[in-house]
């Protein structure tokens, strides 16, 4: 039975990694495969593979264990940086790792382990892509936020707007999670970018 580590990844707090995990959980068992790990985080894809947990934790781990494949749903979990996605890839084809790619059905490895030339010209490709779109998305909003600036609009939270415990609660789920724990307010800083503020708030509200 092949041993394999899920790899999931959403973007915002407010959005939630389940249906990835799931997704890719009833694959792994349609297919006989015995999942030994979930890498899962709620982090932007831009950012470097040093600045992702997920990311370290899953290299960490496949240098010492022993995986046959990685799963992730869509090329765009693995990240938005196309170099650092590529680096990931590299180093898992150096451990003789399969990265499969769900949405596209997409293989890094064939059977003999050795790499397959196809997939990772489409996985560049698909990388390039996804990291355009990312780029559009973010011009098109610098030029709705400044054009409605010039209009004499505000951004940004109106003054004295408060959100409430159960807004709180239903958006920092990892953070009380963590909280309660014990984890520092710096280590879950790094992990979420949370500020000690918001964590401060939270710790009141649902633990003291």
């Amino acid at each position: 039975m092949l041993k394999v580590c899920i790899l999931a990844r959403v973007s915002t707090q407010i959005q939630d990694y389940d249906r990835q995990v799931n997704e890719l959980s009833a694959y792994a068992q349609t297919h006989q495969m015995e999942i030994v790990k979930v890498f899962a985080n709620k982090v932007s894809g831009a950012k470097r593979n040093e600045e992702r947990p997920e990311i370290v934790e899953l290299i960490n781990y496949v240098k010492t264990e022993k995986v046959d494949r990685v799963l992730t749903l869509e090329i765009s979990r693995l990240g938005r940086n196309t170099l650092e996605a590529l680096k990931v890839i590299e180093l898992l084809n150096q451990h003789k790792i399969c990265l499969f790619v769900k949405n596209y059905g997409i293989e890094t490895l064939d059977n003999n382990g050795n790499i397959n030339a196809m997939a990772q010209f489409l996985i560049t490709i698909l990388l390039e892509v996804s990291r355009m779109e990312r780029t559009t998305i973010k011009q098109r909003m610098d030029s709705g936020y400044a054009n409605f600036r010039a209009s004499g609009g505000k951004v940004g939270r109106k003054i004295g707007f408060c959100k409430s415990p159960d807004m709180m609660r239903d958006e920092y789920v990892e953070e009380i999670k963590m909280l309660k724990k014990g984890y520092s307010y710096q280590h879950i800083n790094q992990i979420t970018k949370t500020n000690k503020n918001t964590l401060t708030r939270l710790k009141k509200l649902f633990m003291d």
